[in-house]
Formats: C-alpha cells, structure tokens, sequence
C-alpha cells in the first residue's frame, strides 16, 4: 500500500487495542516499524495518544479486519475516500524567471514600453515577472545597462507566452478611454429648424435721415457730364 491513513500512530493505538491483527499488519498498515507498534502495545510508546477507529473515518471495513485475523499474511488495504477534498488554490505571485534569463529583461521591458505603451507597470511585472523599480528605470532611462539596451520580444525571449501578452495588451485596451471620432455633418433637430428667428420680430428700421437734395444735385452733374460729351 502506497498511502497510509490519517494519524497513523493514534491508527496504531486503536488497532492494537481492539483487534487480534499482528504487529507486522498494524506497522504495514499504518507504514510504521514493526517494533514501534510492538512498544505502543507494551506501553512504552504513544502514550496518551487517544486511538482513532479507522471503521468510523471510512479507512477500513470490519470485514478487512477479519480477513486480516484469519490469515496473518494478508495485508489490510486503505479504502478510497468518498470525501473530495478541494486541491488548493494556488497564490498568484510574482513570475519566476530562470537566472540564465534574468539578465534578459530589460530588453524585454524597453520592447513592451516601446510598443504597447498603453501597458500598466502591474501588467508588465506580470508579464516580465520584474519590478516596478526596473521598469521606471529602463523608462527613463536611468538603468545602469541603458546605453546598450536593445528592445527584444518577451515572447522570443521566452519569459512569457504569446497568448499571456495578447491578454494583457487587450485587457489594457478596454481599459483606455476612448477618444470621441468626427462622425461628419448631421441634420440639425427640429427644434432648430423651426424656431422663428429673433430679427424676424423686430421692425425693419427705416433710414429718415437721407438727404434728398444732394441725391438729385448728384444726378443732374452727372446727366449734364454725359449731355457735354455728347456734344463734343
């Protein structure tokens, strides 16, 4: 048997007190040293240890117990539990990069600064599996290796899967706020349309002060101007 039970020793304990099972079976059971189970059923071992019955938890059946005290050489089995418990979850942390790539992202940060500049610093510490410190750094430019820096994809690089930079780089598209694009010209409403114009309303202004006389002093000099030079 690959598994062994739930408290073992406390296992132990109970199985040597209310079972005829030898000490081999118990010790294979429970995977303990034969002469561990032997000092448990002498009192020299485990005391205080209050016993656990493996029929009640679902760990054995009455019948693989006596099947075990008929036959000395049979070995007890571990029933499969009929409880599921739940793998844990694992916590997110930071992306582990192998040392022999660690020296690679920088150049894989200028890359993501350069060309997906729409990025957050917490998206490319995701990515790059870096920190916000390097990426401010290598932004402005103020990294100790700048002046040799070459941007390269992180993807060729290795440090993150294309899938991985496609989910971040939508995600931060969502994020970004739309700019509002010229539609073209659009009819104006109808409110526009049928309002009634303010000057409508006011009288036409009527101009008293046009002197008639010098309109007609205008007229005859330059009827008589055109007669002159008929006569000519």
């Amino acid at each position: 048997m690959s598994n062994a039970p739930l408290m073992p020793k406390a296992t132990a304990v109970w199985l040597v007190d209310n079972t005829a099972l030898t000490f081999d079976q118990v010790a294979d059971f429970t995977k303990m040293h034969p002469l561990e189970v032997r000092a448990i059923a002498d009192g020299d071992a485990a005391q205080g240890i209050k016993g656990m019955d493996p029929i009640s938890n679902g760990q054995l059946t009455r019948e693989e117990i006596e099947r075990g005290e008929r036959d000395q050489n049979y070995r007890l089995k571990l029933q499969e539990s009929k409880v599921v418990l739940p793998s844990a979850a694992k916590k997110k942390g930071p992306r582990y990069t192998p040392v022999s790539r660690r020296h690679e992202r920088p150049s894989a940060i200028l890359w993501l600064v350069r060309n997906h500049p729409e990025l957050k610093d917490a998206q490319i510490m995701r990515l790059v599996g870096t920190t916000k410190t390097t990426i401010a750094s290598v932004r402005d430019r103020t990294h100790w290796n700048a002046s040799t820096l070459t941007p390269m994809d992180p993807v060729t690089l290795g440090l993150c899967s294309q899938i991985e930079l496609d989910f971040e780089v939508q995600r931060a598209a969502k994020e970004k706020p739309t700019t509002t694009v010229y539609g073209g010209a659009t009819l104006l409403p109808a409110s526009e349309t049928t309002r009634k114009d303010e000057l409508d309303d006011q009288p036409i202004e009527k101009h008293d002060d046009l002197n008639v006389d010098a309109v007609f002093a205008k007229l005859k000099t330059i009827g008589g101007k055109k007669a002159d030079d008929e006569e000519q």
